[in-house]
């Protein structure tokens, strides 16, 4: 089973993930998070399979200190959350690895080890 792997061509720790998975030998399908946002479909899953929904926003993001979301967040819902991500790809976190049940979010080598 391919990874899915979800990423910003432009972001230098997607280059790192991407790296990894071609020296690992993963076989992957690329999306480009920009060009292709995850839909609130998608991002429910993820979290449904055990990500926190506030550790899928790019909190370092421009989009997300332009939207004052550090302010923002904790007054909303889970529901409302998922949709302002599925807004712009730029809010989301990244990389993103999906294989089966696993959903890595950021790029932490030994984590990616499981992707193997």
């Amino acid at each position: 089973m391919a990874v899915k792997f979800i990423c910003y061509s432009k972001c230098s720790t997607c280059k790192k993930a991407q790296t990894f998975l071609e020296d690992n030998k993963i076989e992957y399908t690329l999306q480009d998070i920009k060009t292709q946002n995850p839909t609130v479909q998608e991002l429910a899953d993820w979290v449904e399979k055990g990500v926190p929904v506030n550790k899928l926003f790019n909190t370092s993001g421009l989009l997300y200190r332009e939207k004052n979301l550090k302010e923002k967040l904790p007054h909303m819902t889970q529901e409302e959350k998922l949709t302002l991500l599925a807004t712009d790809g730029m809010l989301v976190k990244r990389p993103i690895a999906v294989k089966g049940n696993t959903v890595l979010v950021g790029f932490k080598p030994a984590q990616w080890e499981i992707l193997k």
